[in-house]
């Protein structure tokens, strides 16, 4: 062929395919995102990432708060899975299907085929099976079995489809606006023709074979049979078409490449486990930001005081990704879906029980075979050998004799403290498999190698003592050896994502200030010897008129407590105090216990730590602590209409589950706690705590940065000590911005002159950052949407979708993703630069965004210091609806062709700096208007 005609040729293949991409991404932005999961723990957060979820309604699944006050159809929708032609004896309404309508069974399923043909069906249909799912708030229904009257000899086929075009009918008379998905039932659409929202069929490229229990390719012929069934039901009778397909739940690859495939035919797809018990692949795929941890309940028996906890979670958070524990003296899970976990962290100081060594050995080879991504810190839990380290590509070796030295270190180890050998402890294993990356290895007396720490094909390892060194003194200071972010990254081939971020808010880092209640009656070691209140409320409070959150004890301030003489005159500061605009209000208990463990089994320990303010007689009690303390602030000293809305949490504070139901079904937010107490002296990111911890299926959100309890040696001195947290808000913001600026401390600060300055110094100091404040609440809130925020990818992976962001509205784009592309994006507003990349400001609960390799020339929002409550663009026209707790602050991008004003009113900028026009207005709240020029 001529070279020229060969170019030619080239040319028009390359644009045949860019057509065909542009086609297959006209029709993916047509076309609504479906999901199924009958799965009885269905991630309905993952699930919000689709337009429809398809679940099991028996496992009490929620469609109205699902919808989270969004009007129907305006979000993610769950529709109920409904089987028409067959029904399981377990379902509600099975035992009131009279004999004469039962007229055979599916005995794959254990299932009764119903006759479609009595006349009475439909009714029994629409009032005992979809009525009380309706009322329940279901607005969708996915229709299975439609085809199950062929399992019948004999059947009278126009008779048993006529009788299911009447259950639908009676379904869309009886049940106004209800939308249907039939699976299959290709019969029945001419009878149908626009009554039935979408069609789906299964296994159009992949299937399930379950005689022989494994993934299957479906043959071509049943593949163009479907197809043009699908194509008919889409093209002849307008119905949205949709395919489920089947592949192994590990094998994210091919589930992404079939989904491709299926949308190739202009068909809806959507590529899941064989149970549907897993997050599939689909228009969009859900990126997984769950870790799975493994801990060992033996070791710690509460997961706050594990090893995984104290060390490996922080890390993963700041990565973005929630921890999910799993305790190895249970059962483990079959599968880590590939769609539901980013990986494994396994954390054990030795190892576990022998009753389980076999069942944990084998678990982990079968995650290595299966591909599941592990990181493992400190030990396996058992010895590695036999045919684990097979699996592992490991080999076993001699125990070490006599003295050992390190032979080589990677860069990833010697982070905050060197690799010292120990020769007790080491594990005797050395990595065997090709192309395995040894980060240490120590060799003994005799010149035997050890790999202390890999990174391999299924992950890495490091191994006790080369992951943390904790350092001999009272204050039990401990160094990470191996640098942790780059070794879970690389462990567990993390892919360079945006991350939900809790530490900044429109393009500033956080600020806020709660105080704890303790110290109330205490009075000032000053002149006048006023209440140690009263001066914090004259001298503190009213200067610094930004977000703060302040409790009592109710023992302390209350006239039934232990200070009743005080009491008249601490009631009066307190709801002066509760009465200033920039104070939430909290409860810090009823008695201060210091177990909440003992709290909840009623059991008097508090008078062990020798300061117990609890009246005699009193039987400690969750209710009484939480509620009765509560309720005492808002009946006595909180305005009239102002919450108590926020409980902080005392002694240990460590809650139990069953505390924090309590304060979850009182519809308040909760937090204290966490160990961040990182400065010049203890440089560490082990001193920088996990965003909380988890208690059963409750979150408890730790306070980002400790208090002044800590920095003044358990107040024992120097009382000036907590201007040292200035420290701790330097190195938890930079070179990563880890945690929010939050000032943390005790009534009792201002009862000596030395901590009140110290005080002051540290607001100072504070309140002269760029900061976005927020009140202690609002930030719990983020902190508790980050656990369930949805981050998603489009099929051709060119644009990001989250949705369910109601109260965390950054993401962090690391450096190597680029910029926001902010002209085509959704609910996004700017974006500014921040010490590890560009923090992306959302305008809603839900956005979308792809990314360029370069800044984006238009007007954006560059930071401010009040939340976005509402942002629109139309043409050359932005609308930007900043709310702040303070005179407003914001910072434009790119406005040279614009003219900006405020609630109509011109603005003028105080500063310019390059393409930034910054602003400060008197309001706290205000309408931005650009107005730009097209180019």
């Amino acid at each position: 062929m001529p070279r020229g005609l060969r170019g030619v040729l080239y040319l028009l293949l390359c644009l045949v395919a860019a057509s065909c991409a542009c086609v297959t991404a006209a029709r993916a932005a047509d076309l609504p995102s479906i999901a199924l999961h009958y799965g009885k723990q269905a991630l309905l957060a993952s699930l919000k990432a689709f337009d429809i979820a398809v679940v099991e309604p028996d496992h009490g699944f929620d469609p109205v708060a699902y919808r989270a006050g969004k009007a129907e159809g305006a979000g993610s929708e769950l529709f109920a899975y409904v089987s028409v032609g067959e029904v399981h004896p377990s379902r509600g309404y099975a035992s009131r299907i009279p004999a004469a309508w039962r007229i055979g069974s599916n005995t794959d399923w254990q299932s009764i085929v119903i006759d479609q043909a009595q006349p009475d069906w439909p009714a029994f249909f629409a009032e005992q099976v979809i009525a009380p799912l309706w009322t329940r708030g279901y607005r969708g229904f996915f229709l299975d079995t439609l085809d199950s009257y062929h399992l019948v000899k004999n059947a009278d086929v126009a008779a048993q489809q006529a009788g299911l075009v009447a259950v639908i009918r009676l379904m869309r008379t009886r049940f106004p606006g209800i939308r249907l998905i039939m699976n299959r039932g290709f019969e029945l659409l001419p009878a149908l023709r626009g009554e039935v929202f979408a069609v789906a069929a299964e296994s159009l490229y992949r299937g399930w074979d379950a005689k022989k229990k494994r993934y299957v390719e479906v043959s071509q012929a049943d593949r163009d049979w479907l197809l043009g069934q699908l194509a008919a039901a889409r093209d002849q009778y307008g119905a949205t078409v949709l395919a489920i397909d089947y592949v192994a739940p590990t094998d994210r690859a091919l589930a992404r490449a079939t989904a491709q495939r299926i949308l190739s035919h202009g068909i809806v797809p959507y590529v899941t486990d064989a149970a549907l018990e897993t997050t599939g692949v689909g228009l969009i795929e859900v990126l997984p930001r769950k870790v799975m941890f493994l801990y060992n309940s033996r070791e710690s028996s509460r997961i706050n005081a594990s090893n995984a906890h104290r060390y490996a979670e922080m890390p993963v958070n700041h990565l973005g990704y929630v921890a999910e524990y799993v305790d190895v003296n249970g059962s483990l899970p079959e599968v880590v879906s590939a769609g539901d976990y980013a990986g494994v962290v396994a954390w054990f100081d030795g190892y576990v029980a022998p009753d389980r060594t076999g069942a944990l050995s084998n678990w982990l080879a079968a995650r290595i075979a299966d591909g599941t991504r592990v990181a493992v810190f400190g030990s396996f839990g058992f010895q590695p050998a036999g045919s684990f380290v097979r699996a592992a590509g490991l080999d076993d070796a001699a125990p070490p004799k006599g003295a050992l030295k390190v032979v080589s270190a990677d860069a990833l180890i010697g982070y905050e403290s060197p690799a010292l050998p120990e020769r007790r402890g080491v594990e005797a294993i050395r990595v065997s498999a090709p192309g395995a990356r040894t980060l240490l290895r120590l060799s003994d007396a005799n010149g035997t190698h050890y790999d202390a720490a890999a990174l391999t094909g299924w992950g890495g390892y490091v191994m006790n003592p080369f992951v943390v060194r904790v350092l001999p003194g009272e204050d039990e200071q401990s160094r990470w050896i191996v640098e942790p972010f780059a070794f879970i990254r690389q462990a567990l081939a993390l892919p360079a994502l945006p991350v939900a971020d809790t530490t900044t808010a429109a393009g500033r880092r956080m600020f806020f200030a709660h105080i704890d209640g303790d110290g109330f009656p205490s009075r000032a070691e000053m002149p006048g010897r006023r209440l140690a209140a009263e001066v914090l409320l004259d001298d503190v409070l009213k200067r610094y008129a930004v977000p703060h959150a302040m409790s009592v004890i109710e023992v302390e301030t209350s006239p039934q407590g232990a200070y009743p003489k005080e009491s008249p005159l601490m009631e009066d500061v307190a709801r002066r105090m509760f009465a200033l605009p920039h104070v939430e209000i909290a409860s810090h208990s009823y008695t201060h216990p210091f177990f909440w463990d003992s709290v909840e089994r009623g059991e008097v320990r508090e008078s062990l730590q020798g300061y117990s303010l609890a009246p005699k007689g009193y039987v400690p009690s969750l209710q009484r602590e939480i509620l009765g303390s509560s309720e005492y602030i808002r009946s006595r000293l909180a305005p009239p209409g102002k919450p108590v809305g926020l409980m902080l949490w005392t002694g240990d504070a460590s809650p139990t589950e069953a505390a924090l139901d309590i304060v979850d079904a009182a519809g308040m937010v909760q937090m204290n706690g966490g160990y961040t107490v990182a400065t010049r002296n203890y440089a560490s990111l082990a001193a920088v705590s996990a965003l909380g911890s988890w208690q059963g299926r409750r979150f408890h959100v730790h306070a980002p940065i400790m208090n002044e309890n800590v920095y003044t040696n358990l107040w024992t001195g120097p009382f000036y000590g907590f201007e040292r947290v200035i420290e701790t808000f330097d190195y938890t913001g930079a070179p990563r911005r880890l945690k929010p600026i939050n000032i943390y401390y005790h009534t009792y600060s201002a009862s000596k002159r030395a901590a009140l300055d110290a005080l002051h110094k540290v607001y100072r100091h504070a309140l002269a950052q760029e900061i976005h404040p927020v009140f202690p609440s609002e930030y719990v809130r983020i902190a508790m949407n980050f656990n369930d925020l949805v981050l998603a990818r489009s099929l051709d992976g060119r644009r990001y979708l989250v949705r369910n962001a109601p109260h965390l509205r950054t993401l962090r784009l690391p450096a190597e993703l680029g910029y926001p592309d902010l002209a085509p994006a959704s609910g996004v507003a700017g974006f500014n630069a921040g010490p590890e990349g560009r923090y992306l400001h959302l305008a809603a609960d839900q956005a979308s965004f792809g990314l360029q390799p370069t800044a984006p020339a238009g007007p954006a929002l560059s930071s401010s210091n009040g939340r976005i409550a509402a942002m629109t663009r139309d043409g050359d026209r932005m609308l930007l609806d900043l709310r702040a707790h303070v005179p407003l602050e914001f910072v434009l991008a790119n406005i040279d062709r614009c003219t900006a004003s405020a609630d109509g009113k011109p603005l003028t900028p105080f500063r310019r700096d390059g393409s930034l026009t910054h602003f400060r207005l008197t309001a706290h709240a205000a309408t931005i208007e650009l107005r730009c020029r097209l180019a």
